[in-house]
Order: structure tokens, then C-alpha cells, then sequence
């Protein structure tokens, strides 16, 4: 079962799909979702004619009580489709089966690929995700955190890079294990750590391909200031232009914000560029996609007038036109990985787990070569 805990307006259909399903697993209770009737614990007393106490130990399976009591008292469970309190049984047990996953936005398709690797991997162990999003506005970040804290969630895994670095102490405060999904970790609690794409080789692998394609002006429209992949990708970017002896300008770094309207308003400040640049490195390929409606609209040809480069690799990258080159994530997997390592730590083996560091994957479409040759791949 997947909750949603939204600080947003809308929950994408995406999500959503997975709210009928059950979490169970050997260490914990399962949950039920749907219904509109309860059965109870006094419901079985009174239709088995027993006290609360008796069902009670019969359902935990008391020797206390006589078996042909008990097989009576599981049967009539059963029958009336009794689920156990699992918010009630967590007071005791000291876990709540739940990990917190906090995002910077439901609507952006890279979260749902990494939601989906940890929901997979939760559902396996039998736990459930509560979600939130950001929405990278200060007050919803502090709710967030403080909402998951309230909920006694047994870890944190943050796939907005703000929260991450701007709320790791306070996430830390909850004693539970934290890990940062693309966001460096600072070991401010004992239980933190990260798994992140090397943003920063990614970059350098998309640079490097518009250079060897002949292009000596190579834009940058990046992404939010003050996150960690947002540097390290313009880190990337500059450390391919130094090595091909081509000095870095930062009047061809255009702010921006990682999505389709930070593209768009891209283009105007690129045309206008003194030196204008033949190619472009997006920060993300929301970013780019937004910037391919743009210099449609102003009568460009991609790649011919303007080649485009993102990264992340979202499934809308194969069916723009033209398609999108970029550097893939391996977003199920951060996903994965970043949910078995909590689960490594919320059982005690700690010394076994470290921060984890994936490569990416350049994607060569059409938005930086010839339309109708095939397409490459370069790790």
C-alpha cells in the first residue's frame, strides 16, 4: 500500500495506481485500504460469545488459551474479514512498517521512476511509503519533514535535493535512518547517507559529445541554485570546455529551474548572445524539452541551428520531436538501492553500508545529430 501524504494540489495518476495494493512482510502487519466497515476485535468477542481479552490472546496465539478456542476465534477472524489495528500494534512493536520518501515535486517524471524502484523494493520487505512533496517552498519543506517525523516513520529517503541539504539535522533529529537520493551527504546524524548519479561524469560525458560533434560555443541553461547535482553538472560542463582548451565563459550559464519554463525563456537570452552558441547542455530534460518548444516556435532547426543536450533520460525524451539526446539515470535502480540501504540500517548492519555512487549513461537522439541515423549509447 502506498499513502500519500501531498503538499501539492494534485496526485498523478502514476501514483495513484498503487493505493489498492496490500504491504505485508514477515515483520509486519498487513494493511488493508478501501471499505467503509471495520471489524473489531469486540465484534469477534461478541459473535464467539467471549470476552475481548480471550479473542485477543487466541488472535496472538496465546497458550492460554485451549486450541479448539482459538481455531474457533481465528476462523470467525477470517470470515469477518478482521485486520489487525497495525497502528496499534506499532505503539508496541516500536516500528510503523513506513518509510517517508519526500520529493521536490509529484508531477516530475524522474521521482515516479525512483518512487516505483522504492516502492518495489518496500513492498518485497513488506512496508509502506508515505509521500510528500516540497515543492522547493521553505515552509512545505519543513512540514514535510516535520509531518514524517509526527508519523514515526521508521526511515527518510529524500529525492529533493534542497530538503536534503537544507534539512539534515532536522531530519536527522528523528533518530530514524535518513538517506539523500542525489544530494551529497553530510554526516550530521549517525544514520545518514546518500546514493547519487555522478552528476558531475554525466556532465562531462554530454559536454564532451556536442565538442567532438564540432561545436565550440556550448551553452548551459542550468538548474536551481543551491542544489548539489545542479553544481556538479555545471562543474561537469566546465571541466569538458578546460580539457578541450576552450575557456570557460560564464555568460553563456543561463540561471534556471529545472523546468519546461526555464527552457523556454532560455532561448531569447541564447539568441541574444553576442557570442551566440551553436550548441546547448540542459541541466535536466524538462529544462531541454521546454527549450525544443521554444526554437520551434521561433522557426530554429535541431539540431541544425541549435543542438540539444539534457539529462535524466525521462520517458518523454524518446517521443519529442526531434527525440532527445541525453545522459541517462539509472532511476529504478537509485530507487532500489537507495531503499535496500535503509532497510540494511533499520535492522542493524550500519557497518555495512556507505554511500553509493552510480554512473550514467549518454543517450545520442536526434536533438544533436542527422535525423534517421541510429542511435548510440556511450557509458
Amino acid at each position: 500500500m502506498l499513502y500519500y501524504t501531498c503538499f501539492a494540489h494534485v496526485c498523478k495518476a502514476s501514483y495513484l495506481r498503487r493505493v489498492s495494493r496490500f504491504s505485508f512482510g514477515p515483520n509486519c502487519t498487513r494493511l488493508q485500504s478501501g471499505g467503509n466497515v471495520t471489524t473489531s476485535i469486540k465484534d469477534i468477542a461478541r459473535a464467539a460469545g467471549v470476552s475481548h481479552s480471550t479473542v485477543s490472546r487466541a488472535l496472538s496465539d496465546s497458550p492460554l488459551i485451549n486450541e479448539a478456542t482459538r481455531a474457533r476465534i481465528h476462523r470467525l477472524a477470517l470470515e469477518m474479514g478482521y485486520s489487525p489495528d497495525a497502528g496499534a500494534r506499532s505503539l508496541v512493536r516500536g516500528h510503523t512498517c513506513t518509510v517517508g520518501v519526500v520529493v521536490t515535486t509529484i508531477a516530475d517524471p524522474f521521482s515516479a521512476e525512483v518512487v516505483e524502484g522504492i516502492e518495489g523494493t518496500a513492498y518485497a520487505h513488506g512496508y509502506s511509503l508515505i509521500l510528500a512533496a516540497s515543492n522547493d517552498e521553505p515552509e512545505r519543506e519543513i512540514a514535510a519533514v516535520e509531518m514524517l517525523r509526527s508519523k514515526r516513520v521508521d526511515a527518510v529517503i529524500v529525492t529533493s535535493s534542497r530538503v536534503g541539504v537544507l534539512h539534515q539535522e532536522r531530519l536527522g533529529a528523528a533518530g530514524v535512518p535518513v538517506i539523500l537520493l542525489n544530494s551529497h551527504s553530510q554526516q550530521v546524524a549517525l544514520h545518514t547517507f546518500s546514493v547519487r548519479v555522478d552528476d558531475e561524469h554525466g556532465a562531462r560525458l554530454a559536454t564532451e559529445h556536442l565538442l567532438a560533434l564540432g561545436h565550440g560555443r556550448i551553452a548551459h541553461v542550468a538548474g536551481p541554485a543551491g542544489h548539489s547535482p545542479s553544481a556538479d553538472r555545471l562543474a561537469g560542463y566546465r571541466a569538458a570546455l578546460t580539457e578541450a582548451g576552450i575557456p570557460f565563459d560564464p555568460t553563456q550559464v543561463i540561471s534556471g529551474t529545472g523546468r519546461p519554463a526555464a527552457g523556454e525563456q532560455a532561448l531569447p537570452q541564447l539568441l541574444a548572445m553576442a557570442d551566440r552558441p551553436t550548441a546547448v547542455f540542459c541541466y535536466n530534460d524538462m529544462t531541454a524539452i521546454g527549450l525544443l518548444r521554444a526554437a520551434r516556435a521561433a522557426g530554429l532547426i535541431v539540431p541544425d541551428d541549435l543542438a540539444v543536450a539534457g539529462f535524466d533520460d525521462i520517458p518523454f525524451a524518446t517521443y519529442v520531436s526531434p527525440s532527445l539526446t541525453t545522459i541517462a539515470q539509472p532511476k529504478f535502480e537509485l530507487g532500489q538501492q537507495a531503499m535496500s540501504m535503509a532497510l540494511m540500517l533499520m535492522t542493524g548492519l550500519a557497518e555495512g553500508v556507505c554511500d553509493v555512487v552510480l554512473q550514467g549513461r549518454l543517450v545520442v537522439r536526434e536533438t544533436t545529430g542527422v535525423r534517421g541515423q541510429g542511435l548510440g549509447m556511450r557509458d
